[in-house]
Order: C-alpha cells, then sequence, then structure tokens
C-alpha cells in the first residue's frame, strides 16, 4: 500500500493535533511532521519532503501564501493545499496563483479532508464547493483558455463529456462524479483525458474555466 506523507501547517496547537488525530486514523496517510508557521514550513517541506502540505493561510512571520510560492519555486513537485477560514476571494486568487493546487476550508468534515487528500494524489485539485464559482469566474477570463498555439479548432464534446465536464466546473471530485454518473473512477478519467484533448487544455482547472464561460454550465 502506497502512504501519502502529510506536512501540517498551523499556528493553532490545538488544530495541528486534531488534524493529526483524523489523518493518523487513515492507513494510507502518513503525518510526517507540523510546522507553526511559514518560515518553519519552508524549513520542515525541505527536511521532510512530503508529498501533501496542508497550509494556513494566516500566520506570524511568513504568511501560508508567502510559504507556498518558497516552496513551490524548490519543489515544484509537492503538492501545497490551503486548509483555512478565508473565504475572501483576495486570499483565494493569492494562494492559487502562488502554486497551491487546492483550497479548502477548515468546515469541512474529517472523511471529507481525508477524501480530498487521496484525490490530490490522483491529480485532482480539491477546492471547497462554495469557492469553486470563484475561482472559475476568475480564471475563465484568462487567456489559459485559448487554444494552445500552432493547433486547430477544438472538437465536438459527447454528451457524456459534456456531463462529466458541467460536474468538474461545479468543483466535484472523480469519484463525485462517477457515483453520480454511475460509472468508475478510471472511466471519469479516461473522459477527463477525452475532454482536455478535444478541448486543447492542459489541466481540468481550464476545463472548468472553458465550461463557465461557454455556458455548459
Amino acid at each position: 500500500m502506497e502512504v501519502t506523507r502529510v506536512l501540517i501547517v498551523d499556528d493553532h496547537s490545538l488544530f495541528r493535533k486534531g488534524i493529526r488525530g483524523i489523518l493518523s486514523a487513515e492507513p494510507s496517510i502518513e503525518v510526517v511532521g507540523e510546522a507553526s508557521n511559514g518560515l518553519e514550513a519552508c524549513e520542515q517541506a525541505k527536511h521532510l519532503m512530503p508529498d501533501i502540505v496542508l497550509m494556513d493561510i494566516n500566520m506570524p512571520e511568513c504568511s501560508g501564501v508567502e510559504a507556498t510560492k518558497r516552496i513551490k519555486e524548490d519543489f515544484p513537485q509537492m503538492k501545497i493545499v490551503m486548509l483555512t477560514v478565508e473565504e475572501d476571494d483576495h486570499f483565494l486568487f493569492k494562494a492559487i496563483k502562488s502554486g497551491a493546487q487546492g483550497y479548502l476550508l477548515k468546515n469541512l468534515e474529517p472523511e471529507e479532508l481525508i477524501s480530498h487528500i487521496k484525490g490530490i494524489m490522483r491529480g485532482e485539485a480539491p477546492i471547497s464547493k462554495s469557492m469553486a464559482s470563484k475561482i472559475l469566474l476568475e480564471f475563465a477570463n484568462i487567456s489559459k483558455t485559448t487554444p494552445r498555439e500552432g493547433q486547430g479548432d477544438r472538437k465536438e464534446l459527447s454528451f457524456r463529456e459534456k456531463e462529466v465536464l458541467r460536474m468538474v466546473a461545479q468543483g466535484a471530485t472523480n469519484k463525485e462524479i462517477g457515483a453520480a454518473l454511475c460509472i468508475s473512477e478510471n472511466t471519469v478519467r479516461n473522459h477527463l483525458r477525452n475532454i482536455l484533448e478535444k478541448l486543447q487544455l492542459d489541466n481540468r482547472v481550464q476545463a472548468a474555466a472553458y465550461a463557465t464561460r461557454e455556458g455548459i454550465l
């Protein structure tokens, strides 16, 4: 069984211990360390080399956003997910643009957190549903949703591919999409790969932004 190594970063000790307790109960997840601010997070990330960093935003000495930027510069393969109480658009966009793979609010259920962590290792980008529409509207206007240079017109999506794309744009995970459409997660991944190829896009965030802009929702 492959184990996912997690670093928890938050300036509240009680919260860190609570998250550690939740994750430690899952055999496929190992909490390898904790940090109480952004500077410690950078040091621990370098020393421990976790697969995933759960990062708070507002912390003393060095914010989570700044720490994310520094860590991603040195370790671009390391996955960082903001776990915060902040629902402000300003923090959301700064976190994503700094390199964070996801943005989750602290009011989620323990089983949701575990599910998101597993999803991250499958290539998903977890965003709390209450924040999904905000980030999609932001990214719907960026040039990344245009066809890549040198490629022709986008191909038409099938009915099933549009169903999958619609749920991606609503912030659903591959598991949730599969359950809703009565198909396997592997089939969902195949549909997503075809969608990206047909739309000439690079990832599911761009695909979701495209769906928002084109009215597929």
